[in-house]
């Protein structure tokens, strides 16, 4: 989406502040040894919903960007080069899919799975290794394991989307021929 001067509107699930439910997961893996286990599923069910969320936005994006192929500037085009309405747009259901389903997998597997287990994974480690090799009382091991699986939330984040990115340009997005980062149209 363009606004009114010229300046690209702000992905609302990628620029701002929502793009940290995606990783409520990770918070909630981070809290496991404090908090009842469903408290932990209630943090996939955030992580979960946000990445439904971005999906269907890039599906509705996608919708509503014209399929017209853009002339040359001195050819007149006898259709507007403007968004046109999802209903207009039905006739390429195949870029909204694409768009749907990329988007859904890279942030489920960049956002929840990969994360999600990298952090429950470390913070099990870190619970066991502490009740090995200290004395402390279960009480600080917990929390020590929090804190663990909290500072190492920024660490992850980065080469865990370069690795999906090649997953997904190694793989799925050879079936369809977009690689790069999910498609923001």
């Amino acid at each position: 989406a363009v606004r009114a001067m010229g300046a690209a509107e702000p992905d609302v699930y990628r620029d701002t502040w929502v793009r940290y439910l995606g990783y409520a997961n990770e918070v909630g893996e981070s809290f496991r040894a404090l908090v009842p286990v469903p408290v932990v599923w209630a943090s996939y069910g955030v992580a979960t919903a946000y990445v439904t969320a971005d999906a269907v936005d890039k599906g509705r994006r996608a919708a509503t960007v014209s399929a017209t192929p853009h002339t040359p500037p001195h050819t007149p085009s006898p259709i507007p080069l403007i968004p046109m309405s999802p209903q207009a747009h039905a006739q390429d259901p195949t870029r909204v899919g694409v768009a749907v389903v990329d988007t859904f997998v890279w942030q489920g597997l960049a956002s929840v799975a990969i994360p999600g287990f990298t952090i429950n994974r470390l913070c099990a480690a870190s619970l066991a290794l502490l009740g090995t090799l200290t004395r402390w009382p279960l009480p600080l091991r917990r929390w020590a394991t929090t804190a663990l699986g909290l500072a190492a939330i920024p660490l992850i984040i980065t080469p865990i989307d370069r690795t999906v990115d090649f997953l997904m340009d190694s793989s799925l997005r050879k079936l369809y021929g977009t690689p790069g980062e999910p498609p923001t149209p």
